[in-house]
């Protein structure tokens, strides 16, 4: 099923650049830009919008899906991304709770000095 844009979770966004960013807000589209779950259970028709006509802010067309939707590369390729960045978080918590323990102990330094 194409990118329900209809759906109150759809959100696109146009950068300056020319970029797009078509996207679930609630993280359910795993295939996005491309595709929602087929019976995704979250799925709600956008009503603030429903009897409007749209001008020329209406979300681009839907990028043409990859081959590797269909034989799961590119899921496999989101999953790894996916757990690099898991494996991260852990050190970038880490480096900046040792920062904050750092500052803290300059600060009472100082303050003995004082």
């Amino acid at each position: 099923m194409p990118m329900r844009t209809e759906c109150k979770h759809f959100e696109s966004r146009s950068y300056a650049n020319g970029d797009t960013v078509r996207k679930c807000n609630l993280g359910l589209a795993p295939d996005a830009p491309w595709r929602c779950p087929e019976n995704c259970e979250k799925y709600e028709r956008r009503l603030v919008d429903v009897a409007w006509a749209h001008g020329s802010l209406v979300p681009p067309v839907t990028p043409v899906e990859p081959a590797s939707l269909d034989d799961g590369t590119a899921a496999a390729v989101l999953d790894e991304a996916a757990a690099i960045i898991n494996a991260a978080v852990g050190d970038v918590l880490d480096d900046l709770n040792d920062k904050r323990k750092n500052k803290k102990k300059n600060r009472d330094k100082k303050k003995k000095k004082k």
